[in-house]
């Protein structure tokens, strides 16, 4: 295995055979020091984990990216995984390395209150580096790509979970930045395990009518080759069949079978200039049927990703329509590689000209609009201004204005400035007075009537308008002009959920309970959290869900204190037993203890527990010497362990170990929950640990979307038998079906 990977770092090599041998020394001391610290560690087929790092490194530098990204694609899982640090590796390597690192770097071991507030988190985190520095993100795509391309060795569910956030978010950030072949990939990819049968069919039926299609476009390429040929054109023409997820996609939102899908084929012709391109156009026109109402100036009018393309559809001689795309050489590049083919081909071109406040403005306006925000709204509407569709319409002095599919007028108000928005009473479409709701076309003039006199927006936009920037403009407009209205109404909205609930406000605003309930709200003070639900930037549902629930934590917390002070007597007068019982067996034994382990042969050596099987007394251990960090303890039945010592190499590193028996350290352990999802399931959970006195340290809960629920708990325990309790009491939860310790 050590030379496959030594082989494949020089493949690595290979691709960079441009760069300095200063970055090539660089990039080699980073694949040593993410191997060194990855060593041990596994994939879920059972490779070394250094094979996902380097493989991410390889697409990184397909897509021609500098040397500072190729080693940050090595190290974009040690600061995650291992014991290595941000200061670490910016002290080893660069500062600029370690940004990229710690930007593509997730946020699972920070807490949150829900599981929206969390992914609005990680986008926000992801959107903050990709404006800062676009690389993170081209990083963090390939990333994604590798991961989905070894799906296969992932439980069912987190094969549908992954896929799903791969075909919700990953792809359509890959779509932003032009990055086409990636995107196809990940669609693809994803279907195959959100719908098998479905990829299976298209695939089998691709694959029956190969033949035929490669004749057909045989044919195509050749009578587009020849008259462009007659005409003094020098072109590169090919074509090839539309990818599975785009046959779907057509088949699902029209409701055909794959028989009645006929526009299979795309056809590309690669010209030197824009002049040509127009030239091309008029040639193929003129050869087929052009279909009216299907021709796109992607030139004229760039997409927001930089993509530049003339489209049309046009019927051949057999009644089979096609699409041709006619682009330069310079255009085809971007739409390959997106904003990466800055690197690739543009060498003189710096990072700070990549960072432009006209290329990434929507970037820019994504971080604006999770202002003032609701974490689960901002989700849902996230994927209309980030992944829908577009329009693109004109301002009389003819700028473009790129919009979401569906959009209306008020969105046009607020995109040019939240100024005319606010003062807007009506709005033209080429010439003619249309309503708030009227849905804008591309291609579209739009004047917006705006007057001094005009009292504001109605809160009946908010339902009207269709991009989160809008929503998140009227949203602020109310937070400022109209605080004591917006106060009245959340504080009614607010009362009313209690109601629901049976709580009074007086429970609420007791001296001893108000300031947990604003920490548990995420608010300053009662005022502030009614005059957001007032303006709309929070739910009055969630807020009173999340006072009950501190008001039955509180509750708990004081029924139980007294009983945990006599329990901490009790805990103190057995450790002092402990203490003296512990003294007596030491005497007579002369290996030394650390962290409650005996090192069979060793004294005062460093022990750390590995995390992937988090071991506790009781459990039948093994330690392994690792290179620097001393001996790391696995439970005997851990995968790790079992792979490792049965390979020749590690044979004479895993040593013998055992418990202490004299110790009074805690250990962690991790238990993993699933369950049918349902309101109350994750306190009832909180209850039996709080019940129990169990110290639970991390407590995670995740929707899955099948309608089942996985909760990832961290005790603290002594024994495996306190685990063992602390599962059964689990286990009697209705509805939870499975509870088992994690291991490998």
């Amino acid at each position: 295995m050590e030379d496959k990977l030594d082989a494949r770092f020089q493949e690595l090599e290979d691709k960079l055979k441009n760069m300095s041998e200063e970055d090539l020394t660089r990039v080699r001391d980073a694949y040593q020091y993410a191997k060194t610290y990855h060593e041990g560690q596994l994939r879920k087929d059972g490779s070394p984990y250094i094979t996902h790092p380097l493989e991410v490194a390889h697409l990184v530098a397909e897509l021609g990216l500098d040397a500072d990204s190729i080693m940050a694609a090595l190290l974009h899982d040690t600061i995650e995984d291992t014991d290595a640090t941000y200061e670490e590796v910016a002290k080893r390597f660069t500062p600029s390395v370690a940004d990229l690192v710690e930007g593509v770097t997730k946020l699972d071991k920070v807490k949150y209150t829900s599981i929206e507030e969390k992914q609005m988190e990680n986008l926000r985190k992801m959107l903050m580096a990709m404006a800062k520095d676009v690389r993170v993100m081209l990083i963090k795509i390939c990333d994604r790509v590798h991961n989905i391309r070894t799906m296969e060795f992932q439980s069912e569910r987190k094969r549908r979970e992954k896929s799903l956030e791969t075909l919700e978010v990953y792809a359509p950030i890959a779509h932003r930045l032009g990055m086409q072949r990636m995107k196809w990939e990940m669609e693809d990819l994803s279907l195959k395990y959100l719908d098998p049968i479905a990829y299976k069919e298209i695939d089998d039926e691709l694959d029956h009518q190969a033949q035929a299609h490669a004749a057909f476009m045989e044919k195509i390429q050749t009578e587009i080759t020849a008259r462009l040929e007659k005409e003094g054109i020098k072109a590169t023409v090919y074509g090839r069949v539309k990818h599975i997820y785009s046959i779907y996609r057509k088949m699902y939102a029209q409701n055909k079978t794959f028989s009645e899908i006929f526009d299979l084929y795309a056809f590309r012709v690669i010209v030197d200039d824009i002049p040509t391109c127009y030239s091309v156009l008029g040639c193929i026109h003129d050869m087929y049927k052009a279909v009216l109402g299907r021709f796109k100036d992607y030139i004229g009018t760039p997409k927001p990703n930089m993509y530049q393309s003339l489209h049309t559809t046009v019927i051949g001689t057999e009644g089979i329509p096609f699409e041709v795309q006619i682009r330069t050489w310079d255009m085809h590049h971007m739409a390959e590689y997106g904003i990466a083919a800055h690197w690739k081909y543009k060498q003189g071109m710096s990072n700070k000209q990549l960072g432009t406040e006209e290329t990434f403005a929507w970037v820019r306006r994504l971080l604006e609009n999770q202002q003032d925000t609701d974490a689960e709204e901002y989700i849902r509407t996230l994927k209309v201004d980030l992944f829908a569709d577009e329009v693109f319409v004109f301002t009389p002095n003819a700028d473009v204005i790129n919009l979401p599919a569906g959009a209306t007028p008020i969105d046009f108000a607020y995109a040019i400035h939240s100024g005319v928005g606010n003062s807007m009473t009506g709005a033209k479409v080429n010439g003619r007075i249309v309503g708030f709701d009227y849905q804008l076309k591309s291609g579209e003039i739009v004047e917006v009537i705006t007057s001094k006199n005009a009292k504001g927006p109605s809160r009946d936009w908010m339902k009207l308008a269709k991009s989160n920037q809008a929503r998140t403009k009227i949203r602020q407009w109310f937070k400022r002009e109209k605080r004591e209205e917006n106060v009245a109404t959340g504080r009614a909205m607010f009362e009313g959920e209690l109601k629901r609930l049976g709580i009074t406000i007086g429970m609420l605003t007791a001296e001893e309970m108000l300031p947990h309930i604003l920490e548990k709200v995420r608010f300053n003070s009662l005022e502030e959290m009614y005059a957001a639900i007032g303006y709309g930037g929070a739910s009055a549902q969630k807020c009173a869900n999340r006072a009950r629930e501190e008001l039955v934590h509180q509750d708990r917390q004081q029924a139980e204190r007294l009983a945990a002070e006599k329990a901490a007597q009790e805990q103190a007068a057995q450790a002092a037993r402990a203490t003296v019982d512990s003294g007596v067996a030491k005497s007579g034994n002369s290996k030394k203890s650390v962290s409650g382990v005996i090192v069979s042969g060793m004294t005062e050596c460093m022990v750390k527990f590995a995390k992937c099987c988090t071991p506790v007394p009781g459990d039948e251990i093994v330690g392994f010497i690792t290179r620097g960090f001393g001996v790391s303890v696995h439970r005997c039945d851990c995968p790790n362990a079992m792979n490792g010592m049965s390979r020749e190499n590690e044979k004479d590193r895993w040593i013998k170990v055992s418990w202490d028996p004299g110790s009074l350290n805690t250990y962690k352990s991790t238990i993993e929950l699933i369950g049918k999802d349902r309101n109350g399931l994750a306190l009832d959970v909180a209850t039996v640990l709080a019940t129990g006195k169990i110290n639970t340290l991390s407590f995670n809960a995740q929707a899955l979307p099948d309608g089942y629920a996985k909760f990832s708990l961290v005790v603290e325990v002594r024994t495996q038998s306190e685990v063992t309790t602390i599962m059964n009491k689990l286990q009697q939860i209705h509805g939870i079906y499975q509870v088992a310790r994690v291991s490998g």
